[in-house]
Parts: C-alpha cells; structure tokens; sequence
C-alpha cells in the first residue's frame, strides 16, 4: 500500500508521520523506517524506528529515491512500514513524477509486502483523481 499525505504547509503531515510510526512500532511485527531530509526527530521517534537522514544518500530524482526505498528493503526484508518525510524538498515531485512514483511503489508492495506512507506538499484539490485513491489529506487536528 502506498499512502501519499497531503496538507498545506502546518498542516501537521510530519506529526502524523511519527505519531504513526511510533504507533505502528509498538503494535507490528515487522520493523519501522522514517526517511527524512535531517536528523530533527531523531527523539521524538520511538528509538526502535530507523531513522534515516535521506541528505547522506545523494538522492537527486525520483528515480534515485526509489533506487534508495528498494536497496533499504533489500537490506532488511522485515521492513513493514516506510514512512518518508519532506522528501520534495531535495526531488522534484511533480504530479508526473508521483504517478510515476506511486506506480512503481505499488509494484514492489506488493512483491514485499511493505506500505509506504510519503508526506508531500499538496493538497487534495491539487491532485488528479487518479491519484486520490493513494491519498489522505489530514484535517486541523494534527495542525502544529
């Protein structure tokens, strides 16, 4: 399953990412990563959660970053959940480009049995209705 988390800026998408890996953390079976462009939340992460500071990896496209998403599942196929934060701000992640993204997540989802949840800056009316099944737009509760 791929999830795209959609909501203005101050939204709270970063909030919702770690309230559920942490979440997930205590709950699954399988391990935790949160991908991330800094080492900010490193406390506020469950210490089980594999943060991953994706500025030491020279992710430079989409292609780059899902080269980057498949060789972190090939290292460790226990990878139940993957959740990436502020990732368009080093890539370019324009609609044509999360087609392309999502298509290719899907893919290896389902081969690997992982779910990805990748928070980026757009709202619901910004994207194609092709795309809405992927997406959840959080409300004002998670708003910092």
């Amino acid at each position: 399953m791929v999830k795209l988390i959609l909501g203005e800026k101050g939204s709270g998408k970063t909030k919702w990412l770690i309230d559920n890996a942490n979440k997930d953390m205590k709950e699954g079976n399988g391990n935790i990563a949160f991908i991330d462009v800094d080492d900010d939340h490193i406390f506020t992460l469950n210490y089980n959660v594999r943060l991953i500071n994706a500025m030491e990896f020279n992710i430079l496209n989409v292609e780059s970053f899902y080269g980057f998403l498949c060789g972190l599942i090939g290292m460790d196929y226990d990878v139940e959940k993957i959740y990436v934060d502020s990732i368009y701000k080093i890539i370019k992640l324009d609609i044509s480009n999360l087609e392309k993204l999502v298509k290719d997540l899907t893919v290896i989802c389902e081969k690997f049995e992982t779910e990805f949840f990748i928070n980026i800056d757009y709202t619901m009316e910004e994207i194609p209705d092709y795309l809405k099944e992927y997406c959840i737009e959080l409300e004002a509760e998670y708003a910092i």
